[in-house]
């Protein structure tokens, strides 16, 4: 078994980039980011089928034409190439959950990926 308090994992600091707190090839990857204020998760699709929960703070989370404002406990799901974006006033800490990880054509060309985070 394995634990996460998600409130009190450490995030690196002055980092842009998330804590992968688990990640298995053909299964599922679980990332921890956290947003400061003014940052977002700028309009983007992955790969993988995506949920997203709000651990602390809270969000803007806008995908085709709806638009939610959200807070702690709130859960979205995304479907593969569904194009969304996540943004905070204030700040905000949310758990991503991919599956299949990676989702196919994930990588092209290179296993290096971007964060995707950038300040407002």
């Amino acid at each position: 078994m394995q634990y996460w308090s998600l409130l009190e994992v450490a995030t690196p600091q002055g980092a842009r980039s998330p804590v992968v707190l688990h990640s298995r090839d053909g299964a599922e990857r679980a990332v921890l980011i956290e947003l400061r204020a003014g940052e977002e998760l700028g309009d983007h699709a992955v790969k993988e089928s995506a949920l997203l929960l709000v651990v602390d703070g809270s969000v803007r989370v806008e995908a085709a034409d709806e638009s939610v404002d959200a807070g702690v406990g709130s859960l979205f799901q995304f479907d593969p190439d569904e194009r969304h974006a996540v943004t905070t006033d204030s700040g905000a800490r949310v758990l991503l959950v991919l599956a299949p990880w990676p989702g196919e054509g994930h990588y092209r060309g290179d296993r290096s990926a971007g964060t995707g985070v950038s300040a407002s």
